[in-house]
């Protein structure tokens, strides 16, 4: 049976690393019973930033509007409305929006499964 989520319910979380990111979790972990992966969107208001870290586990954002700056290994990448960065669990990544406008991106997460 589908598991169908109106936005107005999406639950808000603290992300690791992001600073001023709005973050809300829309399917999966606390949101649903998805349970291979969960989907965020993250709102990046202008010089809001993730700081260095490892991505956690296999990850993929898709920004929809706007436009935000993510470097993984030291090389810098320009995501703009509807382009895509998939990332490697262990890749070191970080973000900033230099413009002026909010940035809204949806995040597709692999869940961390149980040695």
């Amino acid at each position: 049976m589908p598991d169908f989520r109106r936005f107005t319910d999406a639950i808000s979380y603290e992300a690791p690393f992001h600073n001023n990111v709005d973050t809300r979790r829309l399917q999966g972990m606390d949101a649903s019973d998805t349970d291979a992966m969960w989907v965020g969107l993250s709102v990046y208001p202008p010089g809001a930033t993730i700081d260095a870290a490892p991505a956690r586990t296999e990850s993929v954002y898709v920004v929809l509007d706007g436009e935000l700056v993510v470097t993984v290994e030291g090389t810098e990448y320009v995501i703009g409305k509807y382009d895509s960065l998939h990332l490697n669990q262990g890749e070191v990544r970080s973000a900033v929006n230099r413009s002026d406008s909010p940035t809204t991106m949806l995040v597709t997460i692999a869940t961390l499964k149980d040695a």
